[in-house]
Parts: structure tokens; C-alpha cells; sequence
């Protein structure tokens, strides 16, 4: 990314998070007895946590100990936290400008104000630990889910082919060895016939990867014909070419605006992410150069980490389209963003001859929590032509 679109992106990121946890902060203290010597500890601790997030982001890539760790874990969990808090305080501001303005209240909700906004406060906290805690539990427990699919299509001397996938693994401090390795439990337990992974391999920070040595996990994948991966935005975010040589020395290929012929029967095309002209300053190719010379009386299975310009696919003859990166939102309501965003924010859909998947992913993004869909791991049972 240019030097001044990353200064004024990243401006523009800490203007909102910082305004957003001052109005958190403020509607805090305000529930707090003035005399209280509560509002002390609020102060120390609502700073800690406000600043853990941006803190561990820096950190994580000068040094990796136990205090960067739980810095990062804070960070996450804070990020979540923050949302909800926010939520509820605007619900209850409106709620108080409605009241302003109709005096709908009760009267023991204003007979002694003070005390009602320190119950307030106090439901608040306890709401918001329990749908975190909740989130958390839905985030370490992947679906699987089957899909089935016919491709009107010869495929050499195969008659099906079995696809494992998973995106948005997002390895690193939070997503490490534990949940990789039930990742590879899962999908070696399924016996496929090739491993596709959507993008977001890497967390951002390639440093963690390489303490934990997380690579020897990756080496565990088995399948007929190997596993294969493209780039996420994540991966750029981090350092592409480390991310890239690393995962690629344990055992992964990953195709970079490449196509390759397995055994003769289908195409695989892989695309960098659509992101590589901000951090990179380079653009990926278009897929009609992708698909320029592929003979597609045979089928043609891409994988494209952020699922746009779908249309495109159906033009040029797409047989199986595999995107990650909308997370479905991760935490309820922000699937309603990526909705509006996305043609396909999660799930499965068929255009024509093109038949499309975005999955919501397998791992998380800053917070450690799932509150507005379930992560998955996909299964594709792919009928050919006999």
C-alpha cells in the first residue's frame, strides 16, 4: 500500500475506533457514583482495554512472549466487547431522546436515576459477558457441511472428485496449533480427493506462525492430489511473500494467478487477492487471461478469496466458483454489512452453469467470537459427466 493512502486508511481506522470507545468510556463513568473510588479503576482499566487492541498490533510483530500474547487475546476480546457495548449504549440513548421528548419512562426508572443507571451499567457488562462467552463457545466449533454438485462435463477417466475446503483459517497467536490441528483431523477424517484453501491462511503476522511452529501441522494435510491455497488480503496485509514461502515449505502449493491440470481431468485456477494492488501496488491478472487458452470442455474450478465480480464467472465458463473472506459478518449484526456488500455473503448459489460458494470461514479475525453465523468446514461431492 502507498505510504499515504496506508497513513490516511490508517487514520481514519483509529479516529473510529478511539471515538467510538470515548463514547463508551463516557457513558461508563456516568454510571458511576461521583464520589465512587470505582471511577479510578474504571479509568485504568477502560484505558488498558481500549488500548490493548492497537497496542498488541505493533507489538506482536517486534516481539512474541507471553505479555504480547495476552495483549493480543485482550485486543481481540476487547474488540468484540466494544461492539456490543456500543450497541447497547446507543439503544438506551434513544431510548432516553424518545423519553426527552414523549416521557414514556415509568416512574421508577427516573424516581432515582442514579441508582438506575448504575443497574444499567451493571446488566450492561454481565449481557455483554454472556453473549462473548456464547460466541466464543460457537467459534471454536466448526460445522461440516456436505454439498453435492453436478458438473454437465467430462472429467478425463474420473466420474467425481471429492473437494475438502476451508477458508479464512486466519493462523497465528489466537488460531494456533490446537485448532489447526483439529482442522486437519477434520478434513483428513473425510478422505478427499484434493485440499482447497480460500485465502487467509495467515493471520497477518507471519512471527507467531513460525514460534509455534505451526508448519508442522500444515505438513498433516492428506489428499490424492495435495493441497492447494491462494492469497487473502490477510496475507498481504502481513507480508505476502513470507506467508507464501513459508506455508509452501511445509508442504502447500499456492497458485498465484496460476491454472494447473490435475491428472488430466479438471482445471484448477487460483487468483492473488483482489487486494494486491493496495498493499502491493500491482494488479492480478484478469481471469480472462487466467482462462486464455484452458481447453474448458473440461471443468474449471477457481478459487477467489473476496467473492466479487461473480458475473464475471458465468461469462467465462466457471464451473465451481470457491471464495472465504465476508466471514458472514463474524458477529451479529455486521452479517447485515456484508449482505448488503456481498452478492453471496455465505452459503451456495448457481448462476447459469457457475456454481458458487462463500464460505464463512474457519477461524476469526480480531475477536475470538462467532455471534452471527457458525464456522465451517465444506465438503464438495462433485458429479461429472460419466
Amino acid at each position: 500500500m502507498k505510504t499515504t493512502q496506508f497513513i490516511i486508511f490508517f487514520s481514519v481506522v483509529l479516529l473510529v475506533y478511539f471515538s467510538v470507545n470515548y463514547y463508551i468510556y463516557v457513558r461508563g463513568i456516568q454510571a458511576i457514583p461521583v464520589n465512587s473510588s470505582y471511577r479510578m479503576i474504571y479509568r485504568i482499566l477502560f484505558f488498558f482495554l481500549a488500548s490493548s487492541f492497537v497496542i498488541s498490533r505493533f507489538a506482536e510483530r517486534i516481539i512474541i512472549n507471553p505479555a504480547t500474547e495476552s495483549l493480543v487475546w485482550l485486543g481481540g476480546i476487547w474488540l468484540g466487547a466494544m461492539l456490543y457495548f456500543f450497541l447497547f449504549i446507543v439503544v438506551f440513548d434513544i431510548l432516553r431522546l424518545g423519553n426527552h421528548f414523549f416521557n414514556f419512562f415509568p416512574s421508577f426508572l427516573t424516581d432515582d436515576y442514579p441508582k438506575i443507571k448504575l443497574i444499567a451499567f451493571l446488566g450492561v457488562n454481565a449481557a455483554v459477558i454472556i453473549i462473548l462467552t456464547a460466541g466464543y463457545l460457537n467459534a471454536i466449533r466448526p460445522n461440516i457441511k456436505e454439498i453435492s454438485i453436478n458438473i454437465d462435463k467430462k472429467a478425463g477417466n474420473i466420474t467425481s472428485l471429492k473437494i475438502a475446503m476451508a477458508s479464512d483459517i486466519h493462523l497465528g497467536t489466537m488460531i494456533s496449533n490446537g485448532r489447526l490441528a483439529k482442522l486437519v483431523n477434520e478434513i483428513n477424517s473425510m478422505n478427499p480427493d484434493i485440499i482447497l484453501l480460500a485465502g487467509d491462511v495467515v493471520d497477518e503476522s507471519i512471527e507467531p506462525i513460525i514460534k509455534y511452529n505451526i508448519g508442522e501441522n500444515l505438513r498433516k494435510f492428506r489428499s490424492k492430489y495435495g493441497v492447494y491455497a491462494i492469497t487473502g488480503n490477510h496475507e498481504y496485509i502481513g507480508g505476502v511473500e513470507k506467508a507464501v514461502k513459508y506455508c509452501e515449505e511445509h508442504g502447500m502449493t499456492f497458485l498465484r494467478d496460476k491454472s494447473i491440470l490435475i491428472d488430466s481431468a479438471f482445471f484448477l485456477v487460483g487468483r492473488e487477492d483482489r487486494d494486491m494492488s493496495r498493499f502491493a501496488g500491482r494488479k492480478r491478472k484478469p481471469l480472462p487471461e487466467l482462462l486464455n487458452g484452458l481447453d474448458k470442455n473440461l471443468p474449471i474450478i477457481v478459487m477467489n478469496h473476496q467473492p466479487f465480480e461473480l458475473a464475471e464467472a458465468v461469462e467465462n465458463g466457471v464451473d465451481l466458483h470457491l471464495s472465504g473472506h465476508t466471514h458472514h459478518g463474524q458477529l451479529w449484526p455486521l452479517n447485515f454489512i456484508t449482505k448488503a456488500v456481498y452478492e453471496i455473503s455465505w452459503g451456495y448459489k448457481k448462476t447459469g452453469n457457475t456454481n458458487f460458494y462463500v464460505s464463512s470461514g474457519y477461524g476469526t479475525w480480531g475477536p475470538p467470537f462467532r455471534t452471527g453465523n457458525t464456522p465451517e468446514i465444506l465438503l464438495f461431492k462433485v458429479k461429472f459427466r460419466d
